[in-house]
């Protein structure tokens, strides 16, 4: 199928519905461009090479980082948008942005960091990704933020579709959690994200992108690591299958080539499947616009049902495989105490804290989320170096 056939549902930057502060345009750059570059150029967005995706940092150099993490989304992302005749530059903004908010070490240091807020609202690296960019980021004499268009941040606040149904009831995960994280909805008060509605198949281009990518990263980093061979995740079966194909097409391949063509073949077959089944998706709800993208009843950008089984597979094998080794969880533990230890210095000491973010109220909310603001902010080794010189007795995180 031609792209003019089905490009009419992508986003148009000429439609933007702009910035929260106004800003007059380039005359080099689109609106969506500049945004990438804003991200690109953000302290945050370099904090993210010593960030942890699995691994933490000393584990090796070759291990995947949030930055290469995000970098190989970005890849991802723009295949999928050029393919789709989508904005290539939107669906980059996406990919750019969606883990800006993670803490040190990842998953687990946004768990240490849930449990010390939970009498504050929790934390949430989606509704920091956005505190990141509308309010902690300050390159600019004119407004905190970087002032983003409300594609881009839709996109990252979207990530996982919708927050609420259209009266404003909180769903899915927010419902589970509380509410949609107060982060989000202060700034949606003054620049309406529509909350209910699915972003652009830009956005939604960035987020299959993100499990794409880590499907893919994290098979190679896990045999890396040694903690499974390929005969054991061989036995989910679109990885079987294409270890087959790799063999019959090169029967004496060596084993660090055979990795990497997997891992090559897995990408392309995922990144084919989701621009034919979005194609289908498409016809079959007779979608036209960008605004029936984000009206629609669903996800436009999908895996097809088989892929999607795929999909769900290989994150089986890989979550007590990978995730929850006992390594892994050994380390993501004591990496969680570190953070824990630190909120809670950080309350009994706010001295300790340096003096940029120490003002505001301070009403012990206020002081609470200036802390995580702060701690979220650190890489994983500066974390280690403030825990060793304020707390003391650190883990090796070994």
């Amino acid at each position: 199928m031609a792209v003019e056939a089905y490009v009419s549902f992508a986003s148009d930057v000429h439609r933007s519905r702009g910035r929260l502060y106004p800003e007059p345009g380039s005359a080099t750059r689109s609106a969506f461009r500049r945004d990438c570059d804003r991200i690109i150029h953000s302290t945050a967005f370099r904090r993210l090479a010593h960030k942890t995706q699995v691994f933490v940092f000393h584990e090796g150099d070759h291990f995947r980082t949030r930055l290469t993490h995000t970098l190989e989304v970005v890849q991802v992302a723009r295949s999928l948008a050029r393919a789709l005749g989508l904005d290539e530059d939107l669906a980059e903004g996406s990919a750019l942005g969606h883990d800006l908010g993670h803490p040190p070490f990842g998953h687990a240091g946004e768990r240490a960091l849930d449990q010390s807020l939970a009498a504050f609202g929790g934390f949430d690296h989606n509704a920091q990704t956005l505190r990141v960019v509308t309010t902690l980021e300050r390159p600019y004499p004119a407004f905190d933020g970087l002032n983003l268009t409300f594609e881009t941040l839709e996109g990252l606040v979207k990530h996982n579709g919708p927050l609420t149904d259209r009266a404003g009831n909180p769903i899915g995960k927010c419902a589970a959690h509380g509410g949609v994280p107060r982060a989000i909805s202060e700034y949606s008060s003054r620049h309406d994200l529509e909350l209910w509605s699915y972003p652009s198949a830009e956005a939604q281009a960035g987020a299959i992108s993100d499990d794409i990518a880590y499907d893919a990263h994290d098979i190679d980093d896990g045999l890396r690591a040694e903690m499974f061979a390929l005969d054991d995740i061989a036995t989910v079966p679109l990885i079987g299958d294409i270890l087959r194909s790799i063999d019959k097409d090169h029967p004496r391949i060596e084993p660090g080539r055979r990795v990497h063509e997997l891992r090559r073949r897995l990408i392309t077959r995922m990144i084919e499947d989701v621009i034919a089944q979005t194609l289908r998706n498409v016809a079959a709800r007779g979608i036209q616009s960008a605004a029936a993208v984000r009206a629609a009843d669903g996800p436009v950008v999908t895996f097809s049902p088989a892929m999607a089984e795929a999909d769900r597979a290989i994150k089986g094998f890989l979550y007590p495989k990978l995730y929850r080794h006992e390594r892994i969880v050994r380390i993501m533990n004591d990496a969680e105490q570190v953070v824990r230890d630190l909120f809670a210095h950080y309350v009994g000491h706010p001295t300790d804290i340096p003096a940029e973010w120490r003002q505001g109220p301070g009403d012990p909310a206020a002081v609470a989320l200036r802390i995580a603001d702060f701690i979220a902010g650190m890489t994983d080794r500066y974390a280690m170096i403030e825990h060793a010189r304020l707390v003391g007795d650190t883990p090796e995180l070994r």
